[in-house]
């Protein structure tokens, strides 16, 4: 049987006359983006240009949410009530759906962004409110969820399509979250470093966590950051690195069916 997986990049995280990330160049190798809508960057031109680009290159899109936070970029931590928290993520999906239509592209899942993911990996209310999102609006979506995080539980509790998913360019603790951004050496820069991971992803479901322990990550999807600079050559040198290894890398609908 062959070993397949999906590969996602965070990707339309600029905003009006400025660009974050090659999102060109990505999307010749990522087979699913996750598409901000607006929040922690993106609008509606960017979003509209990537749908165009996506179904140009075979990619499957999806909604990337953040918290109402341009200025930091959605990794500032932000205590809301669930229910604005739901209320902000059905919006999110609203917006993508409208540029999808420009494209005529279905949109396929959805996951968060920054410190939102973050703090719904570890809060059961904020990773409910999230799948209620999805339950309420799009139902057909897939949540990409952090392997073993509140949100994998949330999407199974609300009867959810879960797509598990690691990282090729971020460090793990032995919890199984990721390492946190202001320790050094938290994203990988490293081409053969990211690769390894993935593959120790594939074929183990395990990663080495920072404190040295074997952690088990079962994954359906991989994500590459699309706003670091070295994100190009990382992904680049992961999927040809992947199917050197005869690992199939396919869409997210391929993938989960």
């Amino acid at each position: 049987m062959t070993l397949k997986i999906n590969l996602n990049a965070d990707i339309a995280e600029g905003f009006g006359a400025y660009d974050i990330g090659n999102d060109a160049a990505l999307m010749t190798i990522i087979k699913s983006a996750n598409v901000a809508c607006g929040f922690h960057a993106g609008d509606a031109n960017t979003m509209q240009r990537l749908v165009m680009l996506a179904k140009q290159e075979g990619v499957s899109i999806g909604v990337h949410p953040g918290f109402n936070d341009l200025w930091g970029f959605g990794r500032r931590n932000i205590d809301m009530d669930p229910r604005d928290l739901e209320h902000m993520v059905a919006y999110q999906i609203g917006a993508l759906q409208a540029m999808a239509r420009y494209a005529g592209l279905p949109v396929t899942h959805l996951k968060p962004h920054g410190a939102l993911n973050n703090m719904a990996a570890v809060r059961e209310d904020y990773a409910l409110a999230i799948g209620r999102a999805i339950q309420v609006v799009a139902p057909e979506l897939v949540y990409v969820a952090l392997a073993g995080s509140q949100m994998e539980a949330a999407a199974l509790k609300l009867g959810l399509k879960l797509a598990r998913e690691g990282f090729a360019d971020r460090q793990y603790e032995e919890d199984g979250n990721l390492t946190p951004r202001k320790i050094k050496g938290s994203v990988y820069k490293d081409g053969d470093t990211a690769l390894a991971q993935c593959l120790s992803m594939v074929r183990q479901g395990t990663v080495v966590s920072r404190q040295g322990t074997t952690v088990k990550v079962a994954v359906e999807t991989i994500c590459v950051h699309g706003d670091e600079p070295t994100a190009v050559a990382v992904a680049g040198h992961v999927r040809k690195g992947l199917e050197a290894a005869g690992i199939a890398v396919v869409t997210l609908p391929e993938m989960m069916a």
